[in-house]
């Protein structure tokens, strides 16, 4: 008996240890040090975005001595959309709103302009708040948005943006003084809602766009005021066929084009001939991004996102490809990529990240060949401390290969543990990829499994994979859902009794689905942000209320049997309790779909727990309210399930008593 107990305490003790060393929840939703960080044309200073709790700042630092010189501020739920050093004093910034931390900026169309020591700012160069008096944009009374296409390194009082007429859909090409905002156009779009692409000289030779029927066509012209030829009209061939950059010379264009199965490739254009040919091509993932030369503008490297990140190098021979062999063989098991260089090349900001490294910032000298450290993005935790990911892929009942992640509690064997599935929002489009994830990293401190699925209509995967979950809200994306969970318990990860479904946007739409379709496989669900009741999409929100965004739901949500795929209209099959969020001005997932759910939860005496964020949209701002939010979910999942540690402790105590 002596014995037991001393080795009972020992349990105990383990236990209390290990809650000591458990990292507080406050360290996991504190704002990120920095953003985005980009280095000057000289390599005088770097610029860097600074997330702050309703805004996002920009501030500006002497590389030398890491001095700040100059700074932005914006005002609230304004942030830095972008930025690019557009000579070697002066930045060009973009601004976006948004209402919600789980939105993207939503851009004003305005460029601000900002020099490396504070000083040059005033209203937009271009877009609704330019000043009349000051810039040449007031010659013109049409409110415009702009963005930036082309850095024009050649001629760094000028840059090249597409601009477009409020109310309008027909984009044009013009010449931006960096300093006053004089205008000179460029060339005009011949296709609506048109992106431009040009080449290293600065000249625009591609144009893709489309109009309110989303269907896509992409135009090339040979050179500065030649006629734009039609190279591709998805209408006809049933593809997209994008542009991602060209090599030095112009005399080959890249092109990222759909294919009737699986995922994108990556063809050389001949730009005399036309002619064109396979370059690359994954078996899995499409092309993510194209990493191109400081020096002469050509194309080195192809990105490819997933679950196993990498670069793969088009052309061999470059010394930017070199350089990003040798640093990636320095940090092991890390993404790297490249922020910048300085406009000889020789140095290099590059960014490395994975599962358990949120992001750190290194300099590389190129000449010199060694690299050193530069900065974390979070920089207060340590990656033995944080919980490790892996791949996994699993088959759907229909045969689908569904790639996904699943992180499990440091320490863990990775047997009969609580788990909860985790559907990432969209659900067109977005997609989960290995690097450091919150939910994830928060639940597995706490002792959960947490596995993420790419179901059908997950972006990265080819675009015929997207378009099988266009209608199946509720059906097969949902099968697949129930698919991975059911593997999770067949492969001995998951305890079956202790298994719930949790995810914001529509995520939480298939949580809630999730408890209603399959009523005995999950303990519990857990919604943020959601879409509960889709006859109210068509009415409510921000997606309905432009004629592309109604098309968008027509062609991926469907207009049928909206009320069978509703988890409003099916709470009686609900068997197990519910945990709601939302933003009172939540405008993409409006809070009317949180209280129909919970009304019609309540009308049924179904256990429902809603909280609903005063002045916040989509996500939550401020850190109290981030704070409340996983506190009530980590709560409302130890009572539903228990997290691994705890319930161990409890059994210890109960077998010491």
């Amino acid at each position: 008996m002596r014995y037991l107990i001393i080795f009972l305490f020992a349990l105990l003790l383990s236990f209390t240890v290990a809650a000591e060393k458990q990292i507080p929840l406050e360290d996991f939703l504190k704002d990120d040090a920095f953003g985005t960080i980009e280095i000057s044309p000289n390599g005088d200073y770097l610029a860097a975005t600074v997330p702050m709790e309703d805004r996002t700042s920009l501030i500006i630092l002497r590389l030398s001595d890491m001095s700040k010189t100059g700074h932005v501020t914006l005002p609230k739920n304004t942030h830095i959309a972008g930025f690019d050093w557009v000579n070697d004093e002066r930045i060009l910034f973009s601004i976006g709103e948004k209402q919600g931390s789980l939105e993207q900026p939503r851009g004003t169309g305005e460029l601000y302009g900002v020099n490396a020591d504070g000083s040059g700012q005033g209203a937009a160069l271009i877009g609704a708040r330019a000043k009349a008096a000051k810039y040449a944009t007031a010659q013109k009374t049409k409110f415009v948005s702009a963005n930036i296409i082309h850095l024009l390194p050649d001629d760094p009082k000028f840059v090249l943006i597409s601009v477009a007429e409020f109310g309008g859909e027909f984009t044009s090409v013009e010449r931006l003084n960096v300093e006053t905002g004089r205008r000179l156009a460029v060339a005009r779009a011949p296709v609506r809602n048109a992106q431009f692409l040009a080449d290293p000289k600065g000249i625009v030779r591609f144009a893709l766009g489309a109009g309110s029927d989303l269907k896509s066509k992409t135009y090339y012209r040979d050179g500065e005021g030649r006629e734009w030829q039609l190279i591709n009209d998805e209408a006809v061939t049933g593809i997209v066929v994008g542009i991602i950059g060209f090599n030095a010379d112009a005399t080959t264009a890249y092109l990222q084009v759909e294919q009737e199965q699986g995922p994108d490739a990556i063809e050389a254009f001949d730009t005399k001939s036309g002619q064109r040919k396979l370059v690359m091509r994954d078996d899995v993932v499409d092309p993510a991004g194209a990493l191109v030369s400081p020096v002469d503008g050509g194309v080195w490297g192809v990105v490819f996102n997933g679950t196993a990140p990498r670069v793969e190098y088009i052309d061999q021979d470059s010394p930017f490809a070199a350089a990003h062999r040798s640093l990636s063989a320095a940090l092991p098991g890390q993404m790297v990529l490249p922020t910048g260089f300085t406009r000889d090349g020789r140095i290099g900001l590059f960014r490395a990240y994975s599962d358990r490294v949120p992001m750190d910032f290194y300099l590389f000298d190129r000449k010199a060949g060694n690299a050193r450290y530069l900065a974390s993005r979070v920089g207060w935790f340590k990656p033995e401390e944080l919980a490790a990911s892996k791949p996994v892929v699993v088959r759907s009942r229909d045969g689908l290969s569904l790639h996904g992640l699943l992180t499990l509690p440091n320490g863990s064997d990775g047997k009969k543990l609580p788990l909860i599935v985790n559907p990432h929002g969209g659900p067109f489009g977005p997609y989960d990829a290995m690097g450091f994830d919150l939910d994830a990293q928060v639940l597995a401190s706490r002792g959960y499994a947490v596995l993420k699925i790419n179901f059908r209509g997950s972006g990265n995967y080819g675009s015929a994979f997207q378009r099988a979950g266009y209608k199946q809200w509720g059906g097969t994306m949902q099968d697949d859902l129930t698919d991975a969970t059911h593997w999770a318990i067949e492969q001995g990860i998951a305890d079956p009794k202790r298994i719930c479904i949790y995810g914001a946007s529509y995520g939480a739409y298939a949580a809630l689905m999730g408890v209603a379709k399959e009523p005995d496989l999950y303990a519990c669900a857990a919604g943020n942000v959601g879409v509960y009741d889709m006859p109210t999409m068509y009415g409510k929100g921000d997606v309905q209320a432009r004629r592309a965004g109604e098309n968008f739901l027509k062609e991926t949500l469907g207009e049928e049997n909206l009320e069978a795929i509703s988890p409003t209209r099916l709470a009686d099959r609900i068997k197990v309790p519910v945990l709601l969020a939302a933003g009172a001005e939540d405008e993409r997932a409006p809070p009317i779909h949180t209280e129909m759910m919970r009304d019609a939860l309540e009308r049924l005496n179904k256990p429902v727990e809603t909280v609903i964020y005063k002045g916040e949209g989509h996500g939550s701002y401020l850190l109290k309210n981030r704070l409340d939010g996983y506190q009530r979910l980590l709560a409302f999942f130890d009572r539903n399930i228990g997290a691994g540690m705890r319930t161990s402790a409890a059994s210890a105590d109960t077998a010491g008593n």
